[in-house]
């Protein structure tokens, strides 16, 4: 992972909901979700996160957050169907690669 990229990406959490967020830092941001805590989001204070579903690359943090903004406009099953989009992509590319 490039320390400069930016990344849009979605929790879900163990009851099913869907959080969207950026960061730098994929891996240490859903550790500090999963923590709690003052460095975790709000959110996850009821309904503990359970996975990261889905992670998408930006160039800078002025396009992750327009990304980010458009991922919160789009239906609970729209979310989902962009999950299994991601999903079967990651799943391609790990069958292509030898």
């Amino acid at each position: 992972m490039d320390p400069k990229s930016w990344w849009v990406y979605m929790v879900q959490t163990q009851g099913g909901r869907l959080y969207t967020g950026i960061t730098t830092d994929t891996k240490r941001r859903f550790k500090e979700h999963c923590e709690g805590g003052k460095l975790g989001a709000r959110f996850f204070r009821t309904d503990p996160a359970y996975a990261m579903v889905f992670v998408e690359a930006q160039p800078d943090r002025s396009a992750a957050s327009k990304r980010e903004f458009a991922m919160k406009k789009l239906t609970r099953q729209q979310k989902w169907e962009l999950v299994e989009a991601c999903s079967a992509d990651r799943k391609e590319t790990k069958r292509t690669k030898v």
